[in-house]
């Protein structure tokens, strides 16, 4: 499984909206520059995210976008969900009714399995963390 440039960029766009946009909109245009992002790559990345639900636009002079919870409140795999879709190996990964043979495949469980890895890992790692961690990292 490979996360795409749109997923992972979205990370980077909510992780600059975390970190610098806690009182007033942020604009593309600075997160383009912060994140060395093109503005208009990112104007197609914030439109599902601002869909979803997960950032609000302000508009008119001094606008930009926002988160709409605090960070603790969203998950890597809520973000990457957004833009990647599912992020199981293979579609039987997701329902398990994808062909007849689902009760007597072998194989399907060792995709199951890595599907609930990377969900167990995603799904449990916040945009808090990530500003948790960013700091740490920055501080040295």
């Amino acid at each position: 499984m490979k996360i795409s440039t749109k997923g992972r960029y979205a990370l980077r766009l909510m992780l600059d909206l975390a970190l610098t946009g806690a009182d007033s909109p942020v604009s593309l245009r600075d997160v383009a520059l912060r994140q060395d992002i093109s503005d208009k790559y990112l104007e197609q990345i914030v439109t599902p995210l601002t869909r979803a639900g997960l950032v609000r636009s302000v508009r008119g002079a001094g606008g930009g976008y926002l988160l709409t919870r605090s960070p603790e409140e969203y998950t890597v795999g809520e973000i990457l969900r957004i833009l990647e879709g599912s992020l199981a190996p293979v579609s039987c990964a997701e329902d398990g009714a994808c062909c007849g043979r689902a009760e007597s495949c072998v194989t399907m469980e060792v995709w199951e399995q890595i599907a609930a890895a990377v969900a167990g890992v995603v799904d449990h790692i916040t945009l808090r963390d990530l500003v948790t961690r960013y700091h740490e990292k920055t501080e040295k």
